[in-house]
């Protein structure tokens, strides 16, 4: 597929990856303040500034900020990523993708969970997602008796290993290479997967 050239003879393929590095730079910065400030204390412009853009770009890719925090508390995307791997391998596959992303980028996005306020609409949308985007759907993914019960143990293991490493910032486990942590815990994750 060739690229569109614009009316100045240049490709228009690098302005869509520099549009989705950065909407991909708010999403991250987004996320990062809702981890750490109710949604109602978070400005447009804290966003900007911790992604590095003017506050009218964040309009110009996202509307308005109800529509981007609607997408930050979204895990459609974090799950695809989550459970991508093979039903026999998934344990092995989340601890990584947990371990790789706290490593790569300070953070998995999945974690977000483990802030979602107890009350208000913020915590509720958080929970609710999580539910149906996660949880439910890799419910689906198992066979077996108590498919629901099992995707929860699963992935409280998951986040508590995503606490213990990201969070509390645990020497030992953060010392570990990252294949020797899929070793020890995947089985502990795959335990519940595949009864």
């Amino acid at each position: 597929m060739s690229a569109v050239n614009t009316p100045s003879g240049t490709s228009a393929a690098p302005a869509r990856r520099d549009a989705e590095a950065t909407k991909a730079a708010i999403l991250r910065a987004a996320r990062h303040l809702l981890a750490r400030h109710a949604h109602a204390d978070i400005t447009l412009k804290a966003v900007a500034e911790r992604a590095g853009v003017s506050p009218p770009l964040i309009l110009k890719y996202f509307g308005n900020k109800d529509a981007l925090f609607a997408r930050v508390m979204s895990f459609e995307e974090d799950a695809e990523a989550l459970l991508a791997g093979p039903l026999e391998d998934l344990g092995r596959h989340m601890v990584r993708h947990v371990v790789v992303g706290q490593r790569e980028r300070g953070a998995d996005p999945v974690l977000r969970i483990v802030f979602a306020p107890l009350h208000g609409d913020h915590g509720d949308i958080l929970r609710t997602n999580f539910r149906a985007q996660v949880t439910e759907r890799l419910a689906a993914r198992l066979t077996g008796p108590d498919a629901a019960v099992r995707a929860e143990l699963a992935l409280a293991a998951l986040l508590g290993l995503g606490v213990m490493f990201g969070i509390a910032r645990g020497r030992g486990v953060r010392a570990m290479p990252v294949e020797d942590i899929v070793d020890r815990y995947g089985p502990t994750v795959q335990a519940h997967l595949t009864p």
